[in-house]
Protein backbone atom coordinates (compact mmCIF):
# COMPACT_ATOMS: atom_id res chain seq x y z
CA UNK A 1 0.00 0.00 0.00
CA UNK A 2 1.89 3.65 -1.02
CA UNK A 3 1.90 6.39 0.79
CA UNK A 4 -0.76 9.48 -0.46
CA UNK A 5 2.81 11.56 0.17
CA UNK A 6 4.33 9.72 -2.67
CA UNK A 7 1.47 9.22 -4.36
CA UNK A 8 1.27 12.70 -4.84
CA UNK A 9 4.52 13.77 -5.64
CA UNK A 10 4.76 11.02 -8.50
CA UNK A 11 1.86 11.75 -9.91
CA UNK A 12 2.96 15.37 -10.94
CA UNK A 13 5.81 13.89 -12.60
CA UNK A 14 4.43 10.94 -14.39
CA UNK A 15 1.81 9.57 -16.27
CA UNK A 16 0.40 6.44 -14.10
CA UNK A 17 -1.98 3.80 -14.57
CA UNK A 18 -3.65 2.33 -11.70
CA UNK A 19 -4.14 6.28 -10.25
CA UNK A 20 -7.14 8.33 -9.38
CA UNK A 21 -8.89 8.37 -13.47
CA UNK A 22 -9.07 12.06 -13.46
CA UNK A 23 -5.28 12.59 -12.62
CA UNK A 24 -3.91 9.81 -15.29
CA UNK A 25 -1.23 11.29 -17.60
CA UNK A 26 -0.76 14.80 -15.19
CA UNK A 27 2.17 16.56 -16.35
CA UNK A 28 5.19 16.75 -13.68
CA UNK A 29 5.48 20.33 -12.56
CA UNK A 30 9.00 19.37 -10.39
CA UNK A 31 11.41 20.27 -13.42
CA UNK A 32 14.73 17.96 -13.46
CA UNK A 33 16.94 20.48 -11.64
CA UNK A 34 20.32 17.96 -12.49
CA UNK A 35 19.88 18.32 -16.14
CA UNK A 36 19.40 22.04 -16.06
CA UNK A 37 22.68 22.50 -13.85
CA UNK A 38 24.54 20.10 -16.00
CA UNK A 39 23.46 22.45 -18.91
CA UNK A 40 23.26 25.48 -18.02
CA UNK A 41 26.52 26.74 -19.99
CA UNK A 42 23.41 26.19 -22.81
CA UNK A 43 20.81 27.88 -21.52
CA UNK A 44 22.48 30.96 -19.62
CA UNK A 45 19.51 32.95 -18.23
CA UNK A 46 21.55 36.29 -18.60
CA UNK A 47 24.88 37.24 -19.85
CA UNK A 48 27.33 40.08 -19.77
CA UNK A 49 29.84 39.18 -22.56
CA UNK A 50 29.03 37.76 -25.63
CA UNK A 51 29.84 38.36 -29.12
CA UNK A 52 27.81 40.81 -31.36
CA UNK A 53 28.33 39.67 -35.02
CA UNK A 54 27.85 42.96 -36.62
CA UNK A 55 30.12 44.74 -34.04
CA UNK A 56 32.16 46.85 -36.16
CA UNK A 57 35.72 47.69 -35.68
CA UNK A 58 36.87 49.52 -32.47
CA UNK A 59 38.96 52.02 -34.28
CA UNK A 60 36.94 52.37 -37.06
CA UNK A 61 33.50 52.82 -34.53
CA UNK A 62 35.49 55.53 -32.41
CA UNK A 63 38.31 56.77 -34.23
CA UNK A 64 39.27 59.74 -31.76
CA UNK A 65 39.16 58.03 -28.51
CA UNK A 66 38.23 54.35 -28.41
CA UNK A 67 41.84 53.54 -28.88
CA UNK A 68 42.74 56.18 -26.19
CA UNK A 69 44.39 54.60 -23.14
CA UNK A 70 42.64 57.27 -21.24
CA UNK A 71 39.27 55.63 -21.65
CA UNK A 72 40.85 52.51 -19.64
CA UNK A 73 42.08 54.44 -16.67
CA UNK A 74 39.27 56.59 -15.92
CA UNK A 75 37.87 56.04 -12.03
CA UNK A 76 34.33 56.15 -11.57
CA UNK A 77 34.29 59.79 -10.76
CA UNK A 78 35.59 60.28 -13.83
CA UNK A 79 33.39 58.34 -15.89
CA UNK A 80 30.17 60.39 -13.66
CA UNK A 81 32.02 63.70 -14.51
CA UNK A 82 32.09 62.87 -18.65
CA UNK A 83 28.84 61.11 -18.68
CA UNK A 84 26.97 64.13 -16.88
CA UNK A 85 28.52 66.96 -19.18
CA UNK A 86 27.10 68.02 -21.77
CA UNK A 87 30.20 67.30 -24.39
CA UNK A 88 29.09 64.74 -27.05
CA UNK A 89 32.81 63.13 -27.23
CA UNK A 90 33.47 63.43 -23.38
CA UNK A 91 29.50 61.80 -22.88
CA UNK A 92 31.02 58.86 -25.51
CA UNK A 93 34.28 58.85 -23.50
CA UNK A 94 32.24 58.12 -20.45
CA UNK A 95 30.19 55.55 -21.37
CA UNK A 96 32.95 53.73 -23.33
CA UNK A 97 34.92 53.52 -19.85
CA UNK A 98 32.07 52.67 -17.99
CA UNK A 99 30.74 49.78 -20.10
CA UNK A 100 34.35 48.21 -19.89
CA UNK A 101 34.37 48.48 -16.05
CA UNK A 102 31.19 46.89 -16.41
CA UNK A 103 32.43 43.82 -18.54
CA UNK A 104 34.82 42.83 -16.23
CA UNK A 105 34.58 39.15 -15.06
CA UNK A 106 34.82 39.50 -11.97
CA UNK A 107 33.09 41.81 -9.77
CA UNK A 108 31.92 44.65 -11.99
CA UNK A 109 30.62 48.28 -10.34
CA UNK A 110 26.97 47.89 -11.46
CA UNK A 111 25.98 49.37 -8.07
CA UNK A 112 28.54 51.85 -8.01
CA UNK A 113 27.41 53.00 -11.29
CA UNK A 114 23.39 52.95 -10.69
CA UNK A 115 24.15 54.86 -6.79
CA UNK A 116 25.90 57.83 -9.27
CA UNK A 117 22.51 58.35 -11.21
CA UNK A 118 24.01 57.22 -14.39
CA UNK A 119 21.43 55.34 -15.37
CA UNK A 120 19.12 58.13 -16.50
CA UNK A 121 21.76 59.49 -18.76
CA UNK A 122 22.41 56.29 -20.34
CA UNK A 123 18.48 55.96 -21.52
CA UNK A 124 18.27 59.21 -22.34
CA UNK A 125 21.40 58.58 -24.93
CA UNK A 126 19.35 55.64 -26.38
CA UNK A 127 17.45 58.10 -28.21
CA UNK A 128 20.27 59.62 -29.97
CA UNK A 129 19.88 58.58 -33.54
CA UNK A 130 22.36 61.10 -34.63
CA UNK A 131 25.34 60.14 -32.26
CA UNK A 132 25.31 56.30 -32.47
CA UNK A 133 28.30 55.58 -31.13
CA UNK A 134 27.07 57.35 -27.74
CA UNK A 135 24.09 55.62 -28.31
CA UNK A 136 26.08 51.67 -28.26
CA UNK A 137 28.29 52.41 -25.68
CA UNK A 138 24.73 53.07 -23.73
CA UNK A 139 23.04 50.27 -24.97
CA UNK A 140 26.44 48.23 -24.25
CA UNK A 141 26.46 49.86 -20.32
CA UNK A 142 23.16 49.34 -19.75
CA UNK A 143 22.95 45.32 -21.42
CA UNK A 144 25.82 44.71 -18.50
CA UNK A 145 23.88 46.29 -15.91
CA UNK A 146 20.47 44.23 -16.64
CA UNK A 147 23.39 41.59 -16.57
CA UNK A 148 23.55 40.80 -13.17
CA UNK A 149 20.91 40.29 -10.10
CA UNK A 150 16.70 40.52 -10.11
CA UNK A 151 17.73 44.12 -8.68
CA UNK A 152 20.18 45.50 -11.38
CA UNK A 153 17.40 44.39 -14.00
CA UNK A 154 15.19 46.05 -12.05
CA UNK A 155 17.05 49.76 -11.83
CA UNK A 156 16.99 49.28 -16.00
CA UNK A 157 13.51 48.24 -16.44
CA UNK A 158 12.30 51.34 -13.85
CA UNK A 159 14.48 53.82 -15.99
CA UNK A 160 12.49 53.38 -18.79
CA UNK A 161 14.97 51.27 -20.98
CA UNK A 162 12.81 48.48 -22.31
CA UNK A 163 10.73 50.99 -24.95
CA UNK A 164 14.04 52.25 -25.96
CA UNK A 165 15.77 49.39 -26.75
CA UNK A 166 12.32 47.82 -28.21
CA UNK A 167 12.98 51.21 -30.40
CA UNK A 168 17.03 50.24 -31.35
CA UNK A 169 15.59 46.94 -32.89
CA UNK A 170 14.83 48.96 -35.79
CA UNK A 171 18.33 50.92 -35.75
CA UNK A 172 19.64 50.50 -39.77
CA UNK A 173 23.17 50.01 -37.99
CA UNK A 174 23.14 46.17 -37.01
CA UNK A 175 25.44 46.14 -34.21
CA UNK A 176 23.03 48.44 -32.69
CA UNK A 177 19.77 46.65 -33.41
CA UNK A 178 21.74 43.51 -32.07
CA UNK A 179 22.87 45.09 -28.67
CA UNK A 180 19.15 45.97 -28.01
CA UNK A 181 18.40 41.92 -28.52
CA UNK A 182 20.99 41.22 -26.49
CA UNK A 183 19.79 43.73 -23.92
CA UNK A 184 16.47 42.44 -23.60
CA UNK A 185 17.47 38.93 -23.59
CA UNK A 186 18.82 39.64 -20.40
CA UNK A 187 15.66 41.17 -19.60
CA UNK A 188 13.85 38.66 -20.23
CA UNK A 189 15.67 36.36 -18.23
CA UNK A 190 15.26 37.44 -15.17
CA UNK A 191 11.98 36.11 -14.98
CA UNK A 192 8.32 35.64 -15.67
CA UNK A 193 7.42 39.34 -14.30
CA UNK A 194 9.69 40.99 -16.75
CA UNK A 195 9.34 38.30 -19.83
CA UNK A 196 5.70 39.55 -20.16
CA UNK A 197 6.58 43.37 -20.04
CA UNK A 198 8.68 42.63 -22.90
CA UNK A 199 5.65 40.79 -23.92
CA UNK A 200 3.43 43.64 -23.53
CA UNK A 201 5.50 46.15 -25.00
CA UNK A 202 6.71 45.01 -28.14
CA UNK A 203 7.68 41.22 -28.99
CA UNK A 204 6.20 41.60 -32.10
CA UNK A 205 8.56 43.91 -33.47
CA UNK A 206 11.40 41.11 -32.24
CA UNK A 207 9.22 38.65 -33.78
CA UNK A 208 9.37 40.36 -37.16
CA UNK A 209 12.74 40.71 -37.55
CA UNK A 210 13.77 37.03 -36.94
CA UNK A 211 12.49 36.95 -40.23
CA UNK A 212 14.15 40.41 -41.56
CA UNK A 213 17.39 39.20 -40.43
CA UNK A 214 17.33 35.63 -41.57
CA UNK A 215 17.30 36.64 -45.27
CA UNK A 216 21.03 38.27 -44.41
CA UNK A 217 22.53 35.51 -43.10
CA UNK A 218 24.21 37.49 -40.10
CA UNK A 219 24.88 33.91 -38.18
CA UNK A 220 25.82 35.75 -34.79
CA UNK A 221 23.15 37.61 -35.32
CA UNK A 222 20.45 35.11 -35.19
CA UNK A 223 22.56 33.47 -32.58
CA UNK A 224 21.37 36.12 -30.29
CA UNK A 225 18.32 37.17 -31.14
CA UNK A 226 17.45 32.86 -30.92
CA UNK A 227 18.42 33.28 -27.13
CA UNK A 228 16.87 36.13 -26.22
CA UNK A 229 13.60 34.29 -28.31
CA UNK A 230 14.36 31.29 -25.83
CA UNK A 231 14.22 33.86 -22.44
CA UNK A 232 11.02 35.25 -23.66
CA UNK A 233 9.71 31.65 -23.68
CA UNK A 234 11.29 30.39 -20.26
CA UNK A 235 9.92 30.21 -16.92
CA UNK A 236 6.61 29.38 -15.66
CA UNK A 237 4.31 30.73 -12.66
CA UNK A 238 3.01 31.63 -15.03
CA UNK A 239 3.74 30.51 -18.22
CA UNK A 240 4.16 32.71 -21.14
CA UNK A 241 0.70 33.78 -22.32
CA UNK A 242 -0.32 31.71 -25.02
CA UNK A 243 -1.13 34.06 -27.46
CA UNK A 244 2.23 35.34 -27.21
CA UNK A 245 3.43 31.29 -27.96
CA UNK A 246 1.51 31.38 -30.85
CA UNK A 247 3.53 34.09 -32.00
CA UNK A 248 7.03 32.77 -30.75
CA UNK A 249 6.24 29.46 -32.56
CA UNK A 250 6.68 30.33 -36.46
CA UNK A 251 10.02 31.36 -35.88
CA UNK A 252 11.34 28.80 -33.46
CA UNK A 253 10.09 26.20 -36.14
CA UNK A 254 12.27 28.32 -38.92
CA UNK A 255 15.11 28.75 -36.60
CA UNK A 256 14.53 24.84 -35.64
CA UNK A 257 15.68 24.26 -39.90
CA UNK A 258 18.89 25.97 -39.59
CA UNK A 259 22.57 23.97 -39.17
CA UNK A 260 24.34 26.39 -36.69
CA UNK A 261 24.08 24.38 -33.43
CA UNK A 262 23.94 27.67 -31.33
CA UNK A 263 20.73 28.16 -32.54
CA UNK A 264 19.47 24.47 -32.29
CA UNK A 265 20.01 24.26 -28.87
CA UNK A 266 18.57 28.02 -27.36
CA UNK A 267 15.86 27.08 -30.28
CA UNK A 268 15.25 23.69 -28.77
CA UNK A 269 15.56 24.85 -25.43
CA UNK A 270 12.63 27.33 -26.47
CA UNK A 271 10.65 24.51 -27.40
CA UNK A 272 11.18 22.39 -24.06
CA UNK A 273 9.65 25.45 -22.01
CA UNK A 274 6.81 26.15 -24.07
CA UNK A 275 5.80 22.34 -24.06
CA UNK A 276 6.48 22.21 -20.30
CA UNK A 277 2.90 22.63 -19.18
CA UNK A 278 -0.62 21.18 -19.38
CA UNK A 279 -1.67 19.23 -22.81
CA UNK A 280 -3.53 22.42 -23.91
CA UNK A 281 0.15 23.79 -24.36
CA UNK A 282 1.60 21.13 -25.53
CA UNK A 283 -1.18 20.77 -28.26
CA UNK A 284 -0.35 24.21 -29.14
CA UNK A 285 3.43 22.40 -29.88
CA UNK A 286 2.20 19.38 -31.49
CA UNK A 287 0.26 21.21 -34.13
CA UNK A 288 2.99 22.77 -35.68
CA UNK A 289 4.04 19.47 -37.40
CA UNK A 290 8.14 20.22 -35.22
CA UNK A 291 7.83 17.02 -33.35
CA UNK A 292 9.80 15.06 -36.57
CA UNK A 293 12.49 17.57 -36.65
CA UNK A 294 13.23 17.48 -32.73
CA UNK A 295 13.32 13.72 -32.81
CA UNK A 296 15.92 14.17 -35.86
CA UNK A 297 17.69 16.43 -33.60
CA UNK A 298 18.16 13.87 -30.56
CA UNK A 299 20.21 12.30 -32.40
CA UNK A 300 22.60 15.45 -32.89
CA UNK A 301 26.38 15.13 -32.41
CA UNK A 302 26.13 18.25 -29.98
CA UNK A 303 24.91 17.36 -26.63
CA UNK A 304 23.79 20.76 -26.08
CA UNK A 305 21.67 20.36 -29.16
CA UNK A 306 20.30 16.99 -28.02
CA UNK A 307 20.02 17.35 -24.53
CA UNK A 308 17.10 20.02 -25.26
CA UNK A 309 15.56 18.24 -28.39
CA UNK A 310 15.45 15.19 -25.85
CA UNK A 311 14.17 17.25 -22.94
CA UNK A 312 10.63 18.89 -25.59
CA UNK A 313 10.05 15.03 -26.69
CA UNK A 314 9.94 13.80 -22.90
CA UNK A 315 7.57 16.55 -22.52
CA UNK A 316 5.37 16.33 -25.36
CA UNK A 317 5.16 12.46 -24.08
CA UNK A 318 3.81 13.17 -21.04
CA UNK A 319 0.89 14.38 -22.52
CA UNK A 320 -2.11 12.28 -23.41
CA UNK A 321 -1.92 9.36 -25.79
CA UNK A 322 -2.40 10.94 -28.93
CA UNK A 323 0.58 13.32 -28.46
CA UNK A 324 2.61 10.58 -27.57
CA UNK A 325 1.18 8.61 -30.18
CA UNK A 326 2.62 11.81 -32.19
CA UNK A 327 6.14 11.48 -30.94
CA UNK A 328 6.14 7.42 -31.55
CA UNK A 329 5.07 7.99 -34.66
CA UNK A 330 8.26 10.26 -35.87
CA UNK A 331 10.12 7.67 -34.35
CA UNK A 332 11.06 8.27 -31.02
CA UNK A 333 11.61 5.06 -30.20
CA UNK A 334 14.17 3.89 -32.71
CA UNK A 335 16.25 7.40 -30.52
CA UNK A 336 15.46 6.33 -27.08
CA UNK A 337 17.86 2.74 -26.84
CA UNK A 338 21.15 4.67 -28.07
CA UNK A 339 20.35 7.29 -25.25
CA UNK A 340 19.12 4.99 -22.28
CA UNK A 341 22.93 4.09 -23.10
CA UNK A 342 24.67 7.34 -23.51
CA UNK A 343 27.38 8.10 -21.70
CA UNK A 344 25.84 11.18 -20.04
CA UNK A 345 24.17 9.77 -17.25
CA UNK A 346 21.67 12.98 -17.17
CA UNK A 347 20.92 11.84 -20.90
CA UNK A 348 20.25 8.55 -19.59
CA UNK A 349 18.01 9.54 -16.67
CA UNK A 350 16.08 11.96 -19.19
CA UNK A 351 15.45 9.03 -21.90
CA UNK A 352 14.01 6.88 -19.05
CA UNK A 353 11.83 9.48 -18.02
CA UNK A 354 10.52 9.49 -21.55
CA UNK A 355 10.23 6.17 -21.94
CA UNK A 356 8.47 5.91 -18.50
CA UNK A 357 5.71 8.41 -20.09
CA UNK A 358 5.46 6.23 -22.82
CA UNK A 359 5.10 3.27 -21.18
CA UNK A 360 2.29 4.40 -19.30
CA UNK A 361 0.25 4.36 -22.17
CA UNK A 362 -2.29 1.91 -24.03
CA UNK A 363 -1.19 -2.03 -24.78
CA UNK A 364 -0.43 -0.56 -28.44
CA UNK A 365 2.51 1.77 -27.24
CA UNK A 366 4.18 -0.48 -24.81
CA UNK A 367 4.15 -3.53 -27.57
CA UNK A 368 5.87 -0.55 -29.96
CA UNK A 369 8.51 -0.27 -27.21
CA UNK A 370 8.90 -4.11 -26.95
CA UNK A 371 9.22 -3.99 -30.57
CA UNK A 372 11.91 -1.33 -30.87
CA UNK A 373 14.49 -2.96 -28.46
CA UNK A 374 13.87 -0.99 -25.62
CA UNK A 375 13.63 -3.64 -22.85
CA UNK A 376 16.97 -4.83 -22.49
CA UNK A 377 18.31 -0.94 -22.02
CA UNK A 378 15.61 -0.68 -19.82
CA UNK A 379 16.84 -3.73 -17.81
CA UNK A 380 20.57 -3.14 -18.28
CA UNK A 381 19.73 0.45 -16.27
CA UNK A 382 18.23 -1.12 -13.60
CA UNK A 383 21.20 -3.21 -13.03
CA UNK A 384 24.01 -0.60 -13.66
CA UNK A 385 22.47 2.90 -14.11
CA UNK A 386 23.10 5.30 -11.19
CA UNK A 387 20.76 5.68 -8.76
CA UNK A 388 18.36 8.69 -10.66
CA UNK A 389 18.17 6.41 -14.26
CA UNK A 390 17.61 3.74 -11.80
CA UNK A 391 14.40 5.68 -10.09
CA UNK A 392 13.00 7.23 -13.89
CA UNK A 393 13.82 3.10 -14.82
CA UNK A 394 11.92 1.88 -12.10
CA UNK A 395 9.23 3.72 -12.61
CA UNK A 396 9.35 2.40 -16.11
CA UNK A 397 8.65 -0.89 -15.11
CA UNK A 398 5.76 0.51 -13.02
CA UNK A 399 4.22 2.03 -15.56
CA UNK A 400 4.47 -1.08 -18.08
CA UNK A 401 3.40 -3.37 -15.40
CA UNK A 402 -0.01 -0.78 -15.21
CA UNK A 403 -0.95 -1.28 -18.43
CA UNK A 404 0.97 -4.20 -20.26
CA UNK A 405 -1.20 -7.31 -20.96
CA UNK A 406 -0.36 -10.83 -19.76
CA UNK A 407 2.02 -11.20 -22.84
CA UNK A 408 3.52 -8.27 -22.18
CA UNK A 409 4.45 -8.49 -18.55
CA UNK A 410 5.74 -12.20 -19.64
CA UNK A 411 7.94 -10.81 -21.82
CA UNK A 412 9.35 -7.39 -19.31
CA UNK A 413 10.09 -10.40 -16.75
CA UNK A 414 11.87 -12.62 -19.16
CA UNK A 415 14.01 -10.05 -19.79
CA UNK A 416 15.18 -9.34 -16.42
CA UNK A 417 13.27 -6.52 -15.30
CA UNK A 418 11.69 -8.56 -12.10
CA UNK A 419 15.03 -9.82 -10.91
CA UNK A 420 16.82 -6.19 -11.40
CA UNK A 421 13.94 -4.65 -9.76
CA UNK A 422 14.27 -7.21 -6.61
CA UNK A 423 18.22 -6.33 -6.36
CA UNK A 424 17.04 -2.90 -6.00
CA UNK A 425 14.75 -3.22 -2.89
CA UNK A 426 17.87 -2.79 -0.83
CA UNK A 427 18.46 1.16 -1.67
CA UNK A 428 17.38 3.43 1.18
CA UNK A 429 14.76 5.77 -0.85
CA UNK A 430 11.93 4.15 0.51
CA UNK A 431 9.53 6.06 -1.98
CA UNK A 432 11.69 3.78 -4.56
CA UNK A 433 10.89 0.35 -2.51
CA UNK A 434 7.36 1.62 -2.73
CA UNK A 435 7.36 2.04 -6.15
CA UNK A 436 9.38 -1.37 -6.61
CA UNK A 437 6.59 -3.23 -4.59
CA UNK A 438 3.79 -1.76 -6.27
CA UNK A 439 5.42 -2.97 -9.63
CA UNK A 440 5.73 -6.44 -8.07
CA UNK A 441 2.54 -6.41 -7.17
CA UNK A 442 1.35 -5.82 -10.68
CA UNK A 443 3.48 -8.57 -11.82
CA UNK A 444 1.63 -10.98 -9.82
CA UNK A 445 -2.00 -9.64 -9.82
CA UNK A 446 -1.82 -9.21 -14.17
CA UNK A 447 -4.39 -11.11 -15.75
CA UNK A 448 -5.37 -11.89 -19.42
Amino acid sequence: MRTANMTDERLTKFKNKGKDPAKLREKRITECVELRKAHKSESFLKRRNITLSSLPDEDALSPDYTSNEMVTTLSIEDIIKAVNCECKESQTRGCQAARKLLSQERNPPLKEIIDAGLLSRFVSFLSMDDEPTLQFEAAWALTNIASGTSWHTQQVVEHGAVPAFISLLTSPMLHISEQAVWALGNIAGDGPAYRDVLIEQGVKILLLYVYHIAQSFQVGYLRNLTWTLSNLCRNKNPCPPLSAVMQVLPSLIQLLHLSDKDILSDACWAISYLSDGDNDRIDVVVKTGIIPRLVELMSHKELSVMTPALRSIGNIVSGSDLQTQAAVDAGVLNILPQLMRHPKASVQKEAAWALSNIAAGPCKQIQQVITCGLLPPLVEQLRNGDFKTQREAVWAVTNFTSGGTVEQVVTLVQCGALEAIINLLQVKDAKVILVILDAINNIFMVRG
